[in-house]
């Protein structure tokens, strides 16, 4: 019987994702549909497995006797799961403890770092970037490449390479912060590690990939809408096409850079969205996540386990 549950699942995961299509829309029905579409199969998958090892290998359901072979099948899937939740989680402790060896800066106009304005003398011809009244904290990456990016979990570190520095003006770049300062706002690195894990254990599944880069799409757009909020939208679709010109240096699920995502293909919708009537980004409520219970189906079978 546990056999049965585990196809049922599988080929009911498989038609949910083949039923995707490419949506339009304002950002959070497009941000909730994206998400039904890839959290749900996995989350089916998880709860017929979680349904079967607490029934256990032996005993009957419905007249039907389980056996060993299903048990096993779940046992293995689990634990391929985990042992790509350990992989990524390792990857990301050790960029972020890479990150961590790099020099720390402050960029604003208050509680400067000793040494900046000399920094500033010579990498961005004495002009120093007039932020937001709070400092901003981050690692300097001495690298020619345009790049700057939240890397790490819950608390990521700010990561601003030389080039960026060099080759943006000052209100580019506050633009460019108010941009990652929203990514931390949102915790983008934290849910982005869980939903890159969610990818990986689904990578067999149809559409995961074309909904990974959505979700990533529509992550960037969030962001630019609460930076366009701050800073001036125009100011950050500029900073946007001058960083997305350079060469982009690979991103992984740990980490939210401000040329993440953008396809050539796809860079136009986030100019779209920059340039046009920002939409509003409201909390999800209970109801909106109300479709996550239809994960919980395969734990009705339980009762009927003997």
């Amino acid at each position: 019987m546990h056999l049965l549950m585990i196809i049922a699942a599988l080929g009911l995961a498989w038609l949910l994702r083949l039923a995707w299509q490419p949506s339009t829309g304002n950002w959070s029905q497009r941000w909730q549909r994206a998400l039904f579409f890839f959290l749900l199969p996995p989350l089916l998958l998880l709860m017929t497995a979680v349904a079967v090892l607490y029934m256990g290998p032996t005993g009957n359901m419905m007249g039907l006797h389980n056996s060993w072979l299903s048990y096993s099948l779940v046992l293995t899937g689990v634990g391929i799961s985990l042992g790509l939740c350990l992989k990524l989680a390792l990857a990301g402790w050790q960029s972020l403890h890479q990150v961590r060896t790099y020099p720390r800066i402050e960029l604003g106009n208050r509680q400067q770092a000793i040494g900046l304005d000399s920094f500033f003398s010579v990498v961005a011809g004495g002009k120093r970037p007039q932020l937001e009244d709070s400092s901003v904290t981050a690692r300097l990456l001495e690298n020619p490449t345009l790049f700057i990016a939240q890397i790490g979990f819950w608390q990521p570190e700010l990561m601003v390479s030389q080039g960026l520095l060099q080759k943006l003006e000052p209100e580019h770049l506050e633009a460019v912060l108010a941009h990652e300062q929203a990514h931390y706002h949102y915790r983008d690195t934290f849910w982005f590690f869980w939903l890159g894990w969610i990818r990986c254990c689904s990578a067999w599944l149809p559409n995961t990939e074309a909904l990974w880069q959505e979700l990533l799409l529509l992550r960037e757009i969030r962001a630019d809408g609460w930076a366009a909020q701050r800073v001036d939208p125009l100011l950050l679709a500029e900073s946007l096409l001058m960083v997305v010109s350079a060469s982009v240096m690979a991103s992984e699920n740990f980490c939210a850079a401000f040329n993440c995502a953008v396809y050539r293909n796809r860079l136009h919708e986030r100019i779209d969205a920059l340039l046009g009537e920002v939409d509003d980004v409201t909390p999800s409520n209970i109801w909106t996540w109300s479709w996550v219970t239809l994960a919980l189906l395969p734990m009705a079978t339980v009762p009927f386990h003997g």
